[in-house]
């Protein structure tokens, strides 16, 4: 009769867990929008320049805080064209969808280039092979300037720079050229570029209906400075003079003044994003808030200001690891922490935190809670997050990193492909968003982080035990490995090409193994304390 009661017991609270999660997933916001609909609060991006790192890397970030996303990570091979030869452009309508589907729109087609880089790619475009890397935050902008003449949209832009340029200067330019020519039609974006020795924060929008182009601005994040982008326009003045640290396109201010958006008669600056976007969200600017002052708390930023410094001279020098916590931030220790009246009393008569408190519950619960909603930097509905290295003194090949990691970053270890590998591991090519499978990795993780919110308190300490050894043993790894890559890319750059390929394949796999032994587990545990 015991065993009788346990198995009932076990079904009962498997099928509850499985509707929580099913809720869940079900009612979280994908695309919850501010003010006039046309702000975004999907993606959060950080920026080191090279003298804010610890051992002179540049970074870029990427947190696809997307509840569509593919969820689907390859290498896109070097490749070389003949003249004549055509690139076709699509429209990214589906991210869900592989490279491969046949509902993916062919809007179009311009000249190819005689070669064109290899690179990782996902939702977005992350690395190519000359350790040029790319973050990615939408920030939307006045809806007058999406434009409905051209080919290129977002995801398209930045696949065509990582396969032409070298540099994010290069990119930019390229990005210049490609636009103007062909037209850009997309929502306002922010691309973060990091190559091994420069950082830029670069802001694109569309020139409004009928019109072919694009405006932009790109600045320069000093060497020495974190930036940060949260979907929110943040360039304002522009330096033109000053091209080291400025570039913008050339109708960046006569296109506000057609617009009405500005006069240049009438002595007001002009400021970039006022003109063409807005500082309302406050979600997305608390989160500015919080990153710049993690990196720099003697500053004492207001979390309701409008503006912040662009960017700002860290206290201590970054390292991958101090990144990563930046993305796992909740507002812990602060007024906008969603926990702190998540309380219930123990058996003791003791006030704790309630088993159940996170900052990751879904709207209707918060609701029936009585929660505020913030936008935190750490994000339940993430796709992936990527941390990108990019490091000069190396052969590219071993010099570019891609740390990535899938879902909830609180939850989930984030491990190392060099860009010059040839291949991702088989279960990270296998897109898992439309339903469960045990050959996707990203389930993996997936499975772990929605298990978790069902007793947060409790199981995300399980959780974190096991990401944090993986993680701890990557970094440890990390010189060892390197050097030894380099040792065997003196004799032969395939020879290095294919030992970090086995050893990012062996990574990735062990982590993924882990992963469903630790679901697993969870399930085991938290069954027999129900």
């Amino acid at each position: 009769m015991k065993k009788i009661a346990l198995l009932k017991k076990a079904c009962l609270f498997s099928l509850i867990v499985a509707a929580f999660l099913l809720w869940s997933v079900s009612v979280s916001p994908a695309n919850p929008v501010e003010d006039d609909g046309f702000e975004f609060d999907n993606c959060t991006s950080i920026i080191v320049g090279k003298l804010a790192s610890i051992d002179g890397s540049t970074m870029t970030s990427h947190s696809c805080d997307s509840g569509s996303d593919r969820t689907w990570i390859n290498v896109v091979p070097h490749k070389k064209y003949k003249p004549g030869d055509m690139c076709k452009i699509y429209f990214q309508s589906k991210r869900t969808k592989s490279p491969n589907d046949p509902e993916r729109l062919d809007i179009g087609e311009i000249p190819q280039v005689l070669e064109t880089y290899a690179y990782i790619n996902t939702a977005y475009a992350v690395m190519n092979e000359h350790q040029l890397a790319i973050g990615e935050t939408t920030f939307g902008g006045k809806r007058e300037l999406k434009s409905d003449e051209g080919l290129i949209d977002c995801p398209e832009l930045y696949r065509l720079v990582l396969e032409r340029a070298r540099t994010a200067r290069e990119a930019i330019k390229i990005a210049d050229e490609l636009t103007r020519k062909y037209g850009y039609i997309d929502y306002g974006e922010c691309f973060t570029f990091a190559d091994p020795n420069e950082t830029w924060h670069f802001e694109i929008l569309g020139p409004g209906k009928r019109n072919k182009g694009a405006v932009w601005a790109a600045v320069r994040i000093p060497d020495e400075h974190v930036g940060v982008s949260a979907n929110s326009s943040r360039i304002r003045q522009l330096d033109l003079k000053d091209r080291e640290n400025y570039l913008a396109s050339g109708n960046v201010y006569s296109l506000a003044e057609e617009m009405g958006w500005w006069d240049s008669k009438s002595g007001d600056s002009f400021e970039f994003c006022y003109a063409y976007a807005s500082r309302r969200s406050l979600g997305s600017r608390r989160r500015e808030w919080r990153v710049l002052s993690r990196v720099a708390p003697a500053l004492g930023l207001d979390p309701n200001s409008e503006n912040f410094p662009f960017s700002v001279k860290p206290e201590k020098k970054l390292s991958v690891k101090d990144a990563l916590d930046i993305f796992r931030d909740t507002y812990q220790d602060t007024p906008y922490d969603m926990t702190r009246g998540l309380t219930t009393i123990n058996r003791k008569g003791q006030s704790i935190k309630s088993p159940v408190a996170s900052s990751f519950l879904n709207r209707d619960l918060m609701q029936l809670l009585k929660v505020q909603r913030e936008r935190t930097i750490c994000c339940s509905r993430a796709t992936y997050l990527q941390v990108t290295q990019s490091r000069g003194w190396l052969p590219d090949a071993v010099g570019g990193v891609v740390w990535l990691g899938y879902d909830n970053p609180a939850t989930t270890p984030h491990v190392p492909f060099y860009c010059g590998i040839s291949q991702m591991p088989d279960s990270y090519m296998v897109d898992g968003r439309e339903c469960f499978r045990r050959d996707s990795a990203w389930w993996a993780f997936r499975r772990v982080s929605q298990l978790a919110l069902f007793r947060w308190q409790i199981m995300s300490k399980d959780i974190k035990k096991v990401w944090e050894k993986i993680e701890e043993k990557a970094f440890a790894e990390q010189g060892r490995i390197e050097a030894e890559a380099v040792r065997l890319y003196k004799q032969s750059p395939e020879k290095a090409r294919q030992f970090l390929t086995a050893y990012c394949h062996k990574v990735a796999n062990q982590t993924v193994e882990a992963y469903w032994k630790l679901g697993d587990d969870l399930w085991s545990k938290y069954t027999k304390i129900f």
